[in-house]
Parts: structure tokens; C-alpha cells; sequence
């Protein structure tokens, strides 16, 4: 048995500023067996994942392209073009089965819905016959032109996400009996009519997301079903399908798969007020978080969420932290700071303006002085549940000191996804009273074993976690919060 595994991964933020070319994804651009072997092989990574679970299966695994990139804007029509012909390229025609590698919320100008794209033009190439399985991440906007394209869809269950090899292997265990004439799978989608945001999507604390979750978690112990998506979305990309949906497949029962996923979709609008966190100004969350007798105190600045496509600079909660009397730590990317910090050196004296370069939804530069206490390469490798193994790069780095605030200044957009980027630079996360992160949960991953208590800061942005800030103008209407009758 032959099968043939590709991808294309980006999450898309479609409010954020400018577009994503081609060269934010050549850095990430592997192809053909060695490469794949080489970056993936012992990781914890849906890629792990795939390669892991061919080895078991005794299955050949036929290596095509997989391009992906760090979340950020609209993807250029000239790019989205690229990355398309170089995936279907890639695909070989004669494999048994395809496992595809998506995000599921990839947007690109003129084209609303990458991964459908991807997959139409994949499934042209080798036809009807062959079995083509999907993974997606939790964030995924799942549509019906998606599903129309392929037989297995696995989503990770986890948010924070610690489980894109465990997926990895389901969907490929899943496509091998399919291929092996073992099953015959259907699938049915359902949907809310939701939009929600990523902070009240974890499924690691007691809430509406873990309820659900449990549930499904029920429902795929009952004979004939095979596997069930629970997708919560991705609110920042405003296209037709945004928002929270449900993906089950059966062996082969269609009444089944129809019936499991309208009771949760009937689950989730039964809990919908509850899909709500309260947020606080950046002065009223620092002031709750001094309050604390003991840290780290993890102040989540969701609205510049990198990893949901933000830029990374915003300077917001950076300007009441410059002051702040207890000893504090953040994350700024500002490729022009860490110029000016490189020429003048470790132990310099560094004043500058930083941040908010990108936009000005994101704030205006902050001016600060302070003494240069290393410089660094930015290269690490994961060592946290996420991903473990997988390789970093911040790009150039420098860490500022400014009276107790202890600022992490990057060339490139970095997500705390792993304590690795706080740990590489020599530093001790658990020494703060106060880690400013921008994210929206993933941070649980990098600090959420030793955090004190986490507290949402209210601040412009473009994931901030209220929608009714956006102006959508392609989701699909009507749609809860936006429209409550």
C-alpha cells in the first residue's frame, strides 16, 4: 500500500494588516522524503504523526510538498497560486490513499476557502477512487465544499493543542483500512450558527467546550462511528463558513453520522451565553494581577494573539508595564529594535522607541531605556507537550532590562507556545511576578504549569475577543453573538 502525504497550513486573519506572500512560507517549505525524515521524524507533530503511523501500518509513505506559515494575513492571490500548483504538483496520481496535513481557516485573495481549493484541484488529479483523509486543527472553519473532497476528517481535540500527532495517527490508521476495503466512511456536518472566540474554546478547564467535548468523546465509543470533529472556529477570517461546527463520520451510516452531529450542534446553542470571558482594561488587569500575593501572574493580551495572525507588537499592556513595581516580562517583535541592539552590543545602553511598527490598531511605539543583557540567534527547539521536537526561530533576539521589566525584543513573530523561548535566553519564567503573553490559550503550554492565575486584558486588536468589534461583511448571517433574536 502506497500512501502519499502532503499539506498546506496557514490560519488566516483576514483583519489583519497587509498579505502574506510567498516568502513567509519558503522558510517552512518541505519536500520529498529526506526532508521530511530529517525536520520530523520523533516529533510530536501531526507530520510525526503520519510518519509514525505509516511505519506501524507497513504502509510506503510517498512524500509531496507541505508549505505552511506563521498565521497572519489574507494570503496574495500570486502566492495562494504558488503554493497551490506546487502542492497538486507534488501529488502523485497513483497512490493508494492521501492524507492531507490543513489548517482550515486558509483564506486568499479571491479565494474564501484555500483548503476546499486545495482539495478540489487534488481530487481532480487522482480522481474518484482514491480515499483522501484530512486533519485539521481546532480552529479549523469547516465547510461543506471541504467535506464533498474527501472521506476521513480528524480535528484536534485538545486547546490547548497537545494532540496533533495522536489526530495524525487516527486519520492515517482510518485512510488505511478505508484503502484496505475495511470501512466505507461517511461523514455529516453540522452547524450552530456561532461565532466564538479562542479564549473560551480550552478544553483543559471545566466549561462548555470540555462538555462538549466529553460528549463526543461518548459518542465515539457507540458501534459505527469512527470519529467526530468538534471545530470551535476561527472568528478572524471572514468568510461564508467562520464559526463553530461539528464533523462526524460512520462506517457507513449516514443516518447515524447526521443524528450525533445535530445533537451537538443542538448542544453547543443550548450553551451559547456561556461561551463568554471577562476581559479587563490593561490598568485594572495589572492592578488584579499586583493584588496576587505570589506569581506568575499571566496577563493574556488576546487581541495581538500571534498565533491567531497578529503582529506581535502591540504596545498597549507594554506601556503600563514600563513602570510596573513588580519584575515583569513580555515579548515585543520589532525587527528594527533588535538592529539597533545588535550594533550597540550586550551590556549597551538601549533607548528606543518599540513597537507598534505594524499599524496603528495595535498602539503607538513606546519609548524605553534600559541596559542590552544578551543578544541571541532566536533558534530553539521545542521541549514543552506542544509539538515537542519541533524546531523555532524568533530570529535575531535581544533581551532589554527597563527598571524591572524584563523585555524579549524578536525579528520575527513569536508565539509562546514553549517554555523554549523563554528558557533558551537563560531566563527562569517562574522569577515573574507578571508574564504579559499574546496569545489566547496556547500560552497554557509554555507556562500554564506554574501560572498563579490568568487574567484576560481588553485591548484593540485584530483577534480582540469581542467580534462586535469587526465588521464582517462575508459571514453568513444570522450568526450568534452578532445576532441574538
Amino acid at each position: 500500500m502506497r500512501l502519499l502525504v502532503a499539506g498546506i497550513f496557514h490560519e488566516t486573519n483576514t483583519f489583519a494588516p497587509g498579505k502574506t506572500e510567498i516568502e513567509q512560507f519558503q522558510g517552512e517549505w518541505v519536500e520529498g522524503a529526506d526532508a521530511y525524515l530529517e525536520r520530523y521524524k520523533g516529533t510530536r507533530t501531526s507530520m510525526g504523526g503520519v510518519i509514525d503511523a505509516a511505519a506501524a501500518e507497513n504502509t510506503e509513505l510517498v512524500c509531496g510538498a507541505y508549505l505552511s506559515a506563521t498565521p497572519s494575513a489574507m494570503v496574495s492571490a500570486s502566492a495562494a497560486e504558488v503554493l497551490l500548483a506546487k502542492l497538486v504538483s507534488t501529488v502523485d496520481a497513483e497512490a493508494d490513499g492521501i492524507i492531507v496535513i490543513l489548517h482550515g481557516a486558509m483564506v486568499a485573495e479571491g479565494i474564501a476557502d484555500m483548503e476546499a481549493e486545495a482539495l478540489r484541484r487534488i481530487r481532480t488529479k487522482v480522481g474518484l477512487k482514491v480515499p483522501i483523509a484530512i486533519t485539521l486543527d481546532m480552529h479549523a472553519n469547516v465547510s461543506q465544499e471541504m467535506l464533498d473532497q474527501v472521506q476521513i476528517v480528524t480535528g484536534y481535540d485538545t486547546y490547548p493543542h497537545i494532540d496533533p500527532y495522536e489526530r495524525a495517527v487516527e486519520a492515517l490508521v482510518l485512510l488505511a483500512r478505508t484503502v484496505r476495503g475495511e470501512l466505507t466512511p461517511v461523514l455529516a456536518l453540522a452547524r450552530p450558527g456561532m461565532l466564538i472566540v479562542p479564549p473560551v474554546m480550552l478544553t483543559d478547564e471545566a466549561g462548555p467546550m470540555r462538555e462538549l467535548m466529553s460528549r463526543a468523546f461518548e459518542m465515539e465509543r457507540e458501534p459505527g462511528v469512527l470519529s467526530i470533529m468538534v471545530a470551535g472556529g476561527f472568528p478572524y477570517s471572514d468568510v461564508p463558513a467562520a464559526g463553530m461546527a461539528f464533523v462526524v463520520a460512520t462506517d457507513g451510516d449516514s443516518a447515524l453520522a447526521h443524528r450525533l452531529a445535530n445533537e451537538l450542534s443542538f448542544m453547543a446553542w443550548e450553551r451559547r451565553e456561556r461561551f463568554v470571558s471577562p476581559a479587563y482594561p490593561p490598568a485594572d488587569a495589572l492592578r488584579l494581577a499586583m493584588e496576587e500575593p505570589k506569581g506568575p501572574v499571566v496577563l493574556v493580551e488576546g487581541s495581538d494573539n500571534v498565533g491567531g495572525g497578529a503582529p506581535g507588537d502591540a504596545t498597549f499592556l507594554l506601556g503600563h508595564l514600563v513602570d510596573a513595581p513588580v519584575k515583569s516580562l513580555i515579548v515585543i517583535c520589532d525587527p528594527e529594535a533588535v538592529k539597533l541592539a545588535d550594533r550597540l552590543g550586550v551590556g549597551g545602553t538601549f533607548e528606543a522607541d518599540i513597537g507598534g511598527k505594524s499599524d496603528r490598531l495595535h498602539g503607538d511605539p513606546v519609548a524605553v531605556r534600559g541596559q542590552i543583557g544578551l543578544l541571541f540567534d532566536g533558534k530553539y527547539t521545542h521541549i514543552g507537550s506542544y509539538m515537542t521536537g519541533q524546531r523555532a526561530d524568533m530570529g535575531r533576539t535581544a533581551v532589554i532590562e527597563v527598571n524591572r521589566l524584563t523585555i524579549i525584543i524578536t525579528e520575527r513573530r513569536t508565539a509562546p507556545w514553549d517554555p523554549g523561548h523563554v528558557v533558551s535566553l537563560g531566563l527562569r519564567a517562574q522569577d515573574f511576578h507578571i508574564i504579559a503573553v499574546k496569545a489566547a490559550i496556547a500560552w497554557k503550554t509554555a507556562f500554564g504549569d506554574i501560572c498563579t492565575r490568568y487574567i484576560l486584558v481588553d485591548t484593540p486588536g485584530c483577534c480582540a475577543v469581542d467580534v462586535n468589534h469587526f465588521s464582517y461583511k462575508q459571514i453568513v448571517r444570522p450568526i450568534y453573538p452578532l445576532d441574538r433574536e
